[in-house]
């Protein structure tokens, strides 16, 4: 079961729950904060596709209360770069001190519903008047949705080409050019899940041609395009734990909200 709405107090998030195993988390340039069993917990930015509830000693099938944030927008929050954080789950406690997180975490769970708590917390944090995302971060993703050119957003920043790769690297766990693929798939997905056919789907979201369609999907999400038909689940089917889309039915892009560091 999984289910989701938009978040009233944090600005592009989305509170979220899943019960029990199956979905795959897809990347989709989100990260998330995350509450199981008493614990809190940070899914950084994805690669390639994640078995949902595969979290460190945690028994995969359980409950999971999540706030997916809106890509660029978490490592403010976190007070971490998103790149240490990519293709990882860790315990808060592992960024934050041990005491004020088991103190979060009680909160957190005392809530009816965790989401609650979640949202509370990122509210919480963000007032507090620490860091604010990077704006850059949101002129990288807006340019590379509009299939923008690295050379042309950098020069739409001010920025040279490597300060804006370490910036977005920051910010996204990954390059623009990685950030732009992951956010065509996303568009992909969404109308292959509508039943659109593939040819139409390249045409749309600007693959060359269907065949690099179907290289980009299986390198980004481990299957063939075929396999996220309608019948893996329909827009706004929702999402799994983790900052992804499952591939048990995801919905497209996070609206806006307004390892190494060698990763395009």
């Amino acid at each position: 079961m999984y289910e989701e709405r938009p978040s009233p107090l944090v600005p592009g998030a989305v509170l979220w729950r899943s019960d029990g195993p199956g979905a795959m988390v897809l990347p989709d340039g989100c990260m998330d904060l995350l509450w199981t069993g008493g614990r809190l917990l940070v899914a950084g930015p994805d690669t390639g596709p994640h078995p949902a509830g595969e979290i460190p000693g945690e028994a995969p099938g359980g409950t999971f209360w999540g706030l997916r944030l809106a890509p660029g927008t978490a490592p403010a929050l976190l007070g971490v770069p998103a790149h240490e954080l990519r293709d990882r789950r860790v315990d808060l406690a592992g960024l934050w001190p041990g005491a004020e997180v088991r103190r979060l975490a009680e909160r957190t769970g005392a809530y009816a519903d965790p989401r609650d708590g979640l949202e509370e917390l990122a509210r919480t944090r963000a007032a507090a008047g620490g860091p604010t995302p990077d704006p850059v971060a949101f002129a990288v993703r807006a340019g590379v949705r509009r299939g923008r050119s690295v050379a042309a957003i950098a020069r739409e920043v001010g920025l040279g080409e490597r300060q804006l790769h370490r910036r977005s690297l920051d910010a996204f766990g990954y390059g623009p050019r990685t950030l732009g693929r992951i956010l065509r798939l996303q568009r992909a997905l969404a109308l292959l899940r509508l039943g659109t056919p593939q040819a139409e789907v390249a045409y749309a979201v600007g693959y060359a041609d269907q065949a690099h369609l179907g290289r980009e999907v299986r390198a980004l999400t481990g299957r063939t395009p075929g396999a996220h038909g309608p019948g893996a689940g329909g827009p706004g089917a929702g999402q799994a734990p983790g900052c992804s889309s499952p591939e048990a039915g995801a919905n497209s892009e996070t609206p806006d909200p307004s390892g190494s560091s060698t990763t395009a």
